[in-house]
């Protein structure tokens, strides 16, 4: 099936270049001289690596012939192993195959998993997930929320800027598709 640059929303997925990829962003312009485009940036299905791309207004892009399973993430050992939550059947992916996913997976968080043609390509994380942050220099007294930012290490290894008054073991909300923080969600128990 095809559709034309007049249907691109946020999360559709199109076949570029022979390769899966999603539509991250999109922004339709109408310059005064010359054809209008839509100036898009797309995210690999399978890579995780986002492009920019420009397409003439009016072309037609062919969709991708996904199948989407929900499934549970268990553990991870050199692979990461999810189950079906219906059948119970158990997938492992290697890091490559999860791309940036792996950053936001905890043990039991649910997920998308996407088959194209039969083979599992990808992981579709929840927008937001909740995670402890495993180190970050500690906050001092008088640090505010409009101040800077600081890295931190979550429990999952992906590394996000937040305020300097976090420290390690507070709960923080992230958004996976930015990996931006997005707020505390509970304080380290003393």
């Amino acid at each position: 099936m095809h559709v034309s640059t007049a249907e691109f929303r946020k999360g559709l997925r199109i076949m570029f270049d022979g390769h899966p990829y999603t539509i991250v962003d999109f922004q339709h312009v109408k310059p005064g001289k010359g054809g209008a485009f839509v100036r898009t940036k797309l995210k690999h299905m399978r890579l995780g690596k986002v492009i920019d791309n420009t397409f003439r207004s009016g072309e037609k892009v062919e969709l991708v012939d996904f199948e989407e399973k929900h499934m549970q993430f268990l553990y991870k050992d050199d692979r990461y192993h999810f189950m079906d939550t219906e059948s119970y059947e158990q997938l492992s992916l290697s890091p490559d195959e999860l791309g940036d996913a792996r950053d936001y997976l905890k043990e039991n968080t649910e997920v998308d998993v996407l088959y194209i043609e039969g083979a599992p390509a990808g992981v579709e994380l929840p927008n937001f997930v909740e995670l402890a942050i495993a180190k970050t220099d500690p906050g001092v007294r008088g640090d505010t929320a409009q101040g800077g930012t600081k890295p931190a290490t979550l429990e999952t290894g992906a590394v996000v800027q937040v305020p300097l008054f976090l420290n390690a073991g507070d709960v923080v909300k992230v958004d996976t598709r930015t990996g931006e923080y997005l707020g505390r969600v509970a304080a380290a128990s003393a």
